[in-house]
C-alpha cells in the first residue's frame, strides 16, 4: 500500500487509516482487538481516536474507546512503536457537558488536561497527531450551512490553541498537530499564526469526505494544497449509506449505525436527500460491476486530495472488504459518470 508524508511533519503513514469510534459502542472489546490485530497484519498502521469517543457520544462510554486502544498497547509489548496514533481533544461542548461542561472554550489549560487525560487512557507517552477534533469559534459544521455572527461566544484564540500545542510538542507528549472539521479560513490562519509566532505547524484537517459530500472541493482543497496541509478523509461510506445496505429498507431495522440510532438519523447522513442520492451512487457502481462499497472506497482512494482515508467497521470481515477495496481502478468513464451525478444534486450530506 502507498505510504504518504503527512503536511511538513515527519509522520509517514498509509493512505488508509482505520477509525475506531465504533469501540466500545457497537464493538465491544475482545472484537476490537481482533480487528485491530487484522488491522496490522494488513499493513495498516495508522490508527484514528478521540477522547470523546465511543459514538453516539454518552457519558458513560466517553473515552471508552482510548482506553480500549491503551489495554490492546499494553498486551502486546513493542507493538505501540509500530503504530502512528492519532486522537482528538474536543472543541466546545456540543450538548457533551460530561467532557468539561457547558463553558469550555478550548483554553491551553483545558487542551493541555484533555492530553494528558489521552495519554493516560491510551497507555503511551507520546501521540503521534494530537487535532482539535471542531473548532472552538463558532463555525458552520457537521451539517450546518450557514455561518451565523449571532452565535459568537468566548473561546480561545487560535493563537493561545497553539501555543498549548507548542507546550505539548516542546514537552514530547505530541509529535505532530492537526484539526478537524475546520474551515478554509480556520486552516489558513492556524497556518498564518503558527508561521508568524514560531508555533508547531498543522500537518493535517480531518474532514468529511465522499461521494454525498464532495464540500472539500468548494475551496478548501486548495487551501490545503497551496499551504501543504494533507487531508485525512472521514465518512467515505457516508456512515454506510454508499455501502447499499440502506438501498431497499431504507433507514430502518438494525443493520447499521443510522437505522440504530435516532441521534444519527437526525444528522446529515440521515437525510431523505442524502440517501437518494446514496442509491444512485450505488446503482452507478453496480453497472460497472463494482460493489457500492468498491466504488465509494476507490474515489477516495485514488483521489489527489487526500492524503489517507479514513475507514470505519464493526467486523473483520467489512474491515477486510475495505482493504481490499484499494485494488480497485475507476475508469475515466466511470469518474465522469460520478461527477455528472455531482453536478445534479451537490453535496446533499454537506
Amino acid at each position: 500500500m502507498k505510504h504518504v508524508t503527512l503536511g511538513a511533519s515527519a509522520l509517514k503513514v498509509p493512505a488508509i487509516c482505520l477509525g475506531t469510534m465504533t469501540f466500545g459502542e457497537q464493538v465491544d472489546e475482545a472484537t476490537a482487538h481482533r480487528i485491530l490485530d487484522r488491522s496490522i497484519e494488513r499493513g495498516v498502521n495508522f490508527l484514528d481516536t478521540a477522547e470523546m469517543y465511543a459514538v453516539p457520544a454518552k457519558a458513560e462510554t466517553c473515552g471508552a474507546t482510548e482506553t480500549i486502544i491503551g489495554r490492546w498497547f499494553a498486551s502486546r509489548p513493542g507493538l505501540r512503536q509500530k503504530v502512528v496514533l492519532a486522537t482528538k481533544v474536543a472543541g466546545p461542548s456540543r450538548g457533551m457537558p460530561w467532557i468539561r461542561g457547558d463553558q469550555g472554550g478550548l483554553s491551553k489549560t483545558e487542551i493541555l488536561n484533555a492530553c494528558e487525560g489521552s495519554l493516560r487512557r491510551l497507555q503511551t507517552e507520546v501521540i503521534d497527531l494530537y487535532q482539535i477534533h471542531w473548532p472552538a469559534r463558532n463555525v458552520p459544521a457537521f451539517g450546518q450551512l450557514y455561518f451565523d455572527p449571532s452565535k459568537d461566544k468566548a473561546c480561545a484564540s487560535i493563537h493561545e490553541q497553539l501555543e498549548a500545542m507548542a507546550v505539548l510538542v516542546k514537552a514530547g507528549k505530541v509529535r505532530a498537530i492537526g484539526l478537524s472539521n475546520e474551515s478554509p479560513y480556520g486552516v489558513h490562519e492556524f497556518v498564518r499564526l503558527a508561521e508568524q509566532y514560531g508555533l508547531p505547524r498543522v500537518a493535517t484537517v480531518q474532514n468529511p469526505y465522499s461521494l454525498v459530500n464532495r464540500s472539500h472541493e468548494n475551496g478548501l482543497d486548495e487551501t490545503c494544497h497551496r499551504l501543504g496541509v494533507g487531508l485525512l478523509a472521514y465518512s467515505p461510506l457516508a456512515f454506510g449509506l454508499l455501502t447499499g445496505k440502506y438501498d431497499d429498507t431504507g433507514l430502518v431495522g438494525q443493520q447499521g449505525r443510522l437505522a440504530i440510532y435516532e441521534s444519527m438519523r437526525k444528522q446529515r447522513w440521515g437525510r431523505p436527500e442524502a440517501l437518494d442520492v446514496a442509491r444512485q451512487y450505488n446503482a452507478l457502481a453496480r453497472e460497472h460491476g463494482l460493489t457500492p462499497t468498491q466504488l465509494a472506497l476507490a474515489f477516495c482512494y485514488q483521489n489527489w486530495r487526500v492524503a489517507s482515508t479514513i475507514i470505519g467497521v464493526t467486523t473483520q470481515a467489512q474491515l477486510d472488504e475495505c482493504l481490499d477495496a484499494w485494488d480497485v481502478t475507476l475508469s475515466p468513464e466511470l469518474l465522469a459518470a460520478i461527477d455528472r451525478l455531482r453536478w445534479q444534486h451537490r453535496d446533499p450530506a454537506q
